[in-house]
């Protein structure tokens, strides 16, 4: 059975305004009908339909229309990581964001969903009546359902420009749709829009790096091009994720890396030849033990609105490393770690910002770049080679 609302469209076009259609399809009546109660309370989104199984909105999906699609794993019929090849099939841009219970099948299976094109996941709590866990499952789904679906609608505003009078030269610097050759990243830096610093002159001795929504994608890309840096240096990544997702995305990174990647342990000595990877659930810092340096994860409360939290990572590494840190921002929501990078570049050490075109969130990079800390504002494509580049002696 579905429910759709709002007024179904005919057209397969995402629209520039009005709120952002989103379809629930979950085989849990409790699911569908929580999360139907907390977009219908948003201003900015409403409920296009509500759906019991994959193959249901499979066949409803040119009807419905929606913007966004929160799609649950196990559903009877046609599950969710079969149902969503077909869905993006007939709605190319569409936006999905798979829902499971925080399981390692499960994890695994929202893995698999990414490389199949879904925008992210969301872990759906054991239980909705415990307050804490259904509270954050709301916050969480609402802010991914709000700035997946706005970048989607820039993407068509940049794809479909409005109509600007003919001209027989193109002018240099146009402000309207860029094309799709490599371009310099972020292209407002050059006409002063923002503000860049120049890079640390000590020579880095730690990669930082934090992650939120697309991170996952971006961190085994970039993973591929580091491995004369991992070899020489010690790699520590925060990547917001829950337990259970976390251990199965440094299975992933020590796949793409052919390097050791694991979940850091408290108390273990923090050495060059191994990425680090914050745990679940856990914040983690650096701290001194004797000559060593060594991982300290720690249960207090959520940074950023996340656990583990960037922040937490960048700041304690000053006490460690001081001025001779690069860090980067890759993809995510919010500006978890925006202040610990002005802390990183107020030691004397540098950050670099993945740019809004390659990001799928330019919230946490955008944050880092607004607030004049960065030194370079780079593609995805483009940030390992500088990394490599900078540990190799290159200050510039």
């Amino acid at each position: 059975m579905s429910v759709a609302f709002a007024g179904n469209s005919t057209t397969t076009g995402s629209r520039e305004a009005g709120p952002l259609r989103v379809m629930i399809v979950d085989d849990s009546v409790v699911i569908r009908g929580l999360i139907s109660r907390w977009i219908g309370a948003e201003h900015d989104m409403e409920v296009a339909a509500s759906l019991r199984t994959g193959l249901e909105a499979v066949n409803q999906i040119e009807r419905i229309n929606p913007d966004v699609a929160v799609l649950d794993i196990e559903m009877p019929e046609l599950d969710g990581i079969s149902a969503l090849p077909q869905l993006l099939a007939k709605k190319r841009d569409l936006v999905i964001i798979m829902a499971s219970t925080l399981t390692r099948r499960n994890a695994e299976i929202s893995f698999k969903a990414l490389s199949l094109g879904a925008a992210d996941y969301i872990p759906k709590p054991e239980s909705t009546r415990e307050a804490s866990a259904a509270d954050i499952f709301h916050h969480d789904l609402i802010q991914k359902i709000r700035h997946l679906g706005a970048r989607l609608r820039r993407k068509a505003a940049v794809a479909s420009p409005p109509l600007a009078p003919a001209s027989p030269a193109p002018a240099p610097r146009s402000p309207v749709a860029r094309p799709t050759a490599p371009v310099p990243a972020v292209p407002a830096a050059s006409s002063g829009a923002l503000t860049m610093r120049p890079f640390s002159p000590q020579a880095p001795k730690v990669l930082l790096i934090g992650s939120s929504t697309g991170g996952p994608q971006a961190l085994m890309a970039l993973v591929t091009e580091l491995g004369p840096v991992i070899d020489r240096f010690p790699v520590l990544i925060t990547q917001h994720m829950p337990p259970t997702f976390t251990t199965i995305l440094a299975e992933h990174l020590a796949r793409s890396s052919r390097k050791p990647a694991a979940e850091a342990v408290d108390g273990e000595p923090v050495k060059p030849g191994r990425i680090y990877l914050a745990p679940g659930g856990k914040h983690m810092r650096v701290v001194r033990s004797g000559a060593d340096t060594v991982i300290a994860l720690d249960d207090g409360p959520a940074v950023n609105f996340c656990k583990p939290a960037v922040d937490p990572l960048f700041t304690s590494a000053i006490d460690i490393w001081h001025g001779s840190i690069l860090s980067v921002i890759l993809t995510g929501m919010g500006s978890d770690g925006m202040r610990g990078g002005k802390d990183i570049v107020a030691a004397g050490g540098s950050v670099i910002a993945q740019d809004e075109a390659s990001s799928v969130v330019w919230g946490m990079p955008g944050a880092a770049a607004n607030a004049g800390i960065c030194a370079a504002i780079l593609p995805l494509n483009q940030i390992g080679a500088k990394v490599n580049r900078l540990f190799a002696g290159d200050r510039a």
